[in-house]
């Protein structure tokens, strides 16, 4: 079961990685495809199925934020992804700002998949 769940979990890792690059390039290309339905909607349904299968993991695993030094990192880090892409996908925000706020989004998802993969808060620093 474990691995089941593992991999649903980082099938949404990706399709929610790319669906939120692809939003961002959209809202800086000024986009009609930004407003569909699916495009607003599906986020919802790949974060929350990524974020019940984080949570059944870190049970099943017996780790838990703020006792495990990598997984309180991976939290803090999502906290910063989702209020950079708040901010890359606001349209009413200047598009230097939302473009400067998506490129630091992609850089902290980068750095919550490396500590991942690594189990080091560190992250990527931690191979070096």
């Amino acid at each position: 079961m474990y691995l089941l769940i593992k991999h649903l979990h980082i099938t949404c890792v990706v399709l929610s990685g790319a669906g939120f690059l692809l939003r961002g390039w959209w809202s800086i290309t000024g986009s009609p495809l930004l407003k569909a339905r699916l495009t607003r909607r599906l986020p919802h349904v790949i974060d929350s199925c990524l974020l019940a299968s984080a949570i059944a993991l870190a049970w099943m695993a017996g780790q838990y934020p703020f006792v495990d030094g990598w997984l309180t990192a991976k939290v803090l880090g999502l906290l910063a992804y989702i209020g950079l892409g708040v901010v890359a996908l606001r349209p009413t925000r200047p598009l230097g700002v939302r473009v400067v706020a998506l490129a630091a989004a992609a850089a902290v998802f980068s750095y919550i998949v490396s500590v991942a993969l690594t189990k080091n808060p560190a992250g990527w620093l931690a191979l070096v």
